[in-house]
């Protein structure tokens, strides 16, 4: 662990816990603030001194590249600069802000502070915050700590790059104010205007503002930018690697970055023409530098499409991060000049041959060509112009003379000198298409690529083409591909639909009906630009208006109703509504209707951002749950695998033991006629004891011997005869021929027979006992308690009384007669216990 991710108890004032996460009450809005809270006269915050510019950019260094930051995104890393800068020395480096006003300063919205920025700098331990309240208990914002920063003030090294001075702040505060400040009004004061880029606001734009932060902190005050030495995608150029460098991104998303800025106007890319007329050096002027100090700046040039791409949330590489060992590092030498830095080879300029085609064409009439650019429109049938050949359709000597009437190349002819033969992108066209198979499944052909085949109609499945049919335009203008990727699709949500208690004959019918109201909702086919994403997401997936997992916009799906429980969800909500409006009727009278409007719109955003944060805390915890039950469940599940393995261990190690009577091997320590054998006698002795249980003197130890003996000669005999009537009925031959099997069926014979005789020894004694004296006192009270019950006292004699009085005394004398025995076996086995220790002794 990082040492910004330590306990934050030496913090001022913790009230709530922050680096830990543990705090579900951490954002509140609350009114605007007047500026920041601590504000300096100064100049013109461009036109810093080497010494300030170097202090100021080892501080943003430090920040962006901590390593509790590693993987968070630019936004969280841009918030740490801000709340660093705004931070008051006088009230222990701390600042007051809320969740909107944050967002402006990073250009996001409210929701991505609340959700992604302020979660991950807890969560690294790199913020520290409390919910600041008024006199009354109102949250009026959030007191934060950058902690880093916190602990370098408190530890006095003035050295410490986080450790800067009152002065040092302010002017850290006004740069951010000039580059990406939201611009305010205070009050009785002077307004402080927005920054250069306030305007570039949703995504990517705490890339641009903290790109552009970073490249004025590396620019001197001629305004170029001090670009990076060593080799850099060729691609890309060196700027473009300059600004990878220093966000820590690739060099596709840092040439987006600069193109961006072009944009805006605060970056210009100047290329230098070399004497054979090509762009081989470039170099960047930061253009607000540049005119703080004086310089004479042209307007920023637009940047050309093929070098940087200006689509911020679709090009591809944009906003990605890189780990490489020369990210967010040192552009340049400290202290070289400017001139030989910025004048190093930019080799992506070097690509620029081609010329620029027009954005679009438009089909002629000919192919007189009036000025020759290469993206001009044929006519020939109304096709697509295929190749740019606005020089090999004209005559040889120069003249504006037309070779031909068509295009050789629209034709499939040569280009320049090359024999005439069919065009290599017409050969694997027309191979492609001999080669489709039948369903449309593609075939590799000479080449080329085996690609999908598209399908005109719908899938042959029944059900699919039920669920599918109100979109079978858009499913034509599909590739093959993506045809394949919507049919899963459907297929799974048929499923779902199934798991969720539809009827399988009624799925496809009730999806269809969903991308029937679905398409209501755009209004119509013609209107799905993007039929593909449109079907994936929007058209298909079960859109929840609830919690409940059968809800789909607000209708049950297994029965077609609407859902009570968003009834339920829409009730609470209303009844919330009710309540904050009396609330501020209650503590804020006088309100007119438009200002009351907008302070209960803002409490019920307050109390959504509230319950927002309690569902992802609940969450949370359940996924915390769920995964320590897993965990026990799987070490359950192993330490079950382990005793079952123990087990088996140590039954085989029984099993091999020899019998400790007859001395048989794999016996388990016994074998099997050897226990009959012992049962048997355990069986002969408590036949015996319940024989002495009802006819011996207890206190006559011969008395008892003797009537055991008797019952073990009797069982000898039933054992004997029992035996005697087994060999009538088996084949004495195979006895004697097998003698070990003679001896375990004589065994078992005589453990049957025991087991007989043991039952009918213990039913004699309890009949025996019955009737002793104290069996029949005990019956007769039952009989009489029976018979005086209050529902016999009209007729004590009934039948109905003397059958329920009989029940109960013959209960009472079954249970004198079972505790009877049960005591005399007792003193039975204590008078046989006795009587062989004394044997022994």
């Amino acid at each position: 662990m990082s040492a910004v991710a330590a306990q934050p108890a030496m913090l001022p004032r913790p009230r709530t816990e922050f680096a830990g996460g543990a705090s579900r009450r951490r954002l509140r809005s609350v009114p605007a603030q007047a500026g920041p809270v601590a504000r300096l006269e100064l100049g013109n915050p461009l036109q810093l001194t080497p010494t300030m510019r170097a202090r100021l950019l080892a501080a943003v260094r430090a920040l962006v590249t901590s390593p509790a930051l590693a993987g968070a995104s630019d936004g969280t890393r841009l918030a740490s600069v801000v709340l660093t800068a705004k931070a008051d020395a006088r009230k222990d480096f701390e600042t007051s802000i809320w969740a909107e006003e944050l967002g402006r300063w990073l250009g996001v919205s409210q929701s991505t502070v609340a959700h992604t920025v302020l979660p991950e700098l807890r969560g690294a331990g790199f913020l520290g915050s409390n919910v600041a309240t008024n006199s009354i208990g109102w949250a009026t914002g959030l007191e934060c700590w950058v902690i880093p920063m916190y602990r370098a003030q408190q530890a006095g090294d003035r050295r410490h790059a986080l450790a800067l001075s009152r002065s040092e702040l302010a002017v850290l505060l006004s740069l951010i104010e000039v580059l990406f400040g939201p611009g305010w009004e205070p009050k009785d004061k002077a307004p402080i205007p927005a920054g250069l880029l306030a305007g570039r606001t949703g995504r990517g734009a705490a890339t641009d503002r903290l790109g552009l932060l970073l490249m004025v902190l590396t620019t001197g005050s001629a305004g170029w930018l001090q670009l990076c030495p060593g080799s850099v995608d060729t691609d890309r150029g060196r700027p473009a690697a300059t600004v990878a460098r220093l966000l820590g991104c690739t060099a596709a998303a840092g040439a987006k970055v600069l193109g961006r800025l072009q944009e805006h106007g605060v970056a210009e890319v100047v290329r230098k023409q070399t004497g054979s007329g090509l762009n081989a050096q470039s170099r960047v002027r930061l253009v607000p530098v540049a005119k703080a100090h004086g310089v004479a700046v042209r307007e920023a040039r637009r940047v050309t499409k093929p070098v940087f791409s200006d689509l911020a949330g679709t090009a591809s590489g944009d906003l990605e991060t890189v780990e490489t060992a020369e990210t967010l590092g040192t552009t340049g030498i400290e202290g070289a000049g400017q001139g030989e830095m910025a004048g190093l080879a930019d080799l992506a300029a070097t690509a620029q041959h081609h010329a620029l085609h027009a954005s679009g064409v438009t089909p002629g009439g000919s192919l007189s060509l009036s000025r020759g650019f290469s993206g001009e429109g044929r006519g020939a049938k109304g096709r697509r112009p295929e190749r740019v050949c606005a020089g090999e359709d004209q005559a040889a000597d120069g003249g504006s003379a037309v070779a031909g009437t068509r295009s050789p190349v629209a034709e499939g002819g040569p280009l320049r000198g090359e024999q005439p033969k069919e065009s290599p992108v017409d050969e694997r066209g027309g191979q492609r298409a001999a080669g489709a198979g039948a369903g449309g499944r593609p075939k590799a052909v000479g080449g080329g690529k085996a690609q999908q085949q598209r399908r005109v109609g719908l899938p042959a499945d029944l059900r699919l083409r039920v669920a599918l049919a109100p979109v079978s335009w858009l499913w034509e203008r599909l590739s093959g591909w993506q045809q394949d990727q919507v049919e899963a699709a459907a297929k799974a949500e048929l499923a779902q639909l199934a798991g969720l208690g539809v009827a399988p004959e009624a799925a496809p019918r009730l999806l269809a009906d969903r991308l029937t109201d679905r398409l209501a909702e755009t209004g119509g086919e013609a209107l799905v630009t993007g039929p593909y994403g449109w079907l994936i997401r929007r058209g298909l997936p079960q859109r929840q208006a609830c919690s409940h997992r059968k809800c789909d916009d607000g209708v049950r799906l297994d029965t077609g109703q609407d859902c009570e429980n968003c009834g339920n969800v829409l009730h609470l909500r209303r009844a919330r509504r009710a309540r904050i409006g009396a609330d501020i009727d209650r503590e804020l009278p006088g309100l007119s209707d438009g200002e009351r409007r907008r302070v209960l719109e803002v409490r019920l955003r307050e109390q959504a951002a509230i319950e927002a944060e309690d569902l992802v805390w609940r969450r949370e915890q359940a996924r915390e749950q769920q995964a320590r039950r897993d965990a026990a469940r799987a070490a359950a599940a192993q330490q079950a695998e382990a005793d079952r393995a123990a087990a088996a261990a140590a039954d085989a190690v029984r099993q091999a033991l020899p019998c400790e009577d007859c001395g048989r091997d794999q016996a388990a320590g016994l074998c099997e006629r050897c226990d009959h054998r012992r049962q048997t006698e355990v069986l002969i002795g408590e036949a015996g004891l319940y024989a002495a249980a009802w006819s011996a003197d207890l206190t006559d130890p011969g008395h008892v011997a003797a009537v055991a003996g008797q019952a073990r000669t009797a069982i000898g005999d039933s054992v004997a005869a029992a035996w005697q009537e087994f060999l009538q009925i088996t084949d004495v031959a195979a006895l004697e021929a097998n003698p070990e099997a003679a001896q375990e069926a004589y065994a078992f014979a005589a453990l049957q027979t025991a087991q007989q005789a043991v039952q009918e020894y213990q039913d004699t004694a309890l009949a025996m006992l019955g009737q002793t004296e104290e069996a029949e006192a005990e019956a007769r009270r039952a009989y009489t308690t029976e018979q005086g019950r209050h529902w016999f006292k009209h007729n004590p004699n009934g039948a109905d009384a003397v059958a329920a009085a009989t029940r109960a005394a013959d209960t009472a004398r079954e249970r004198v007669a079972e505790y009877l025995l049960t005591t005399r076996l007792e003193q039975l086995r204590g008078l046989a216990a006795r009587t062989a220790s004394a044997v022994i002794a």
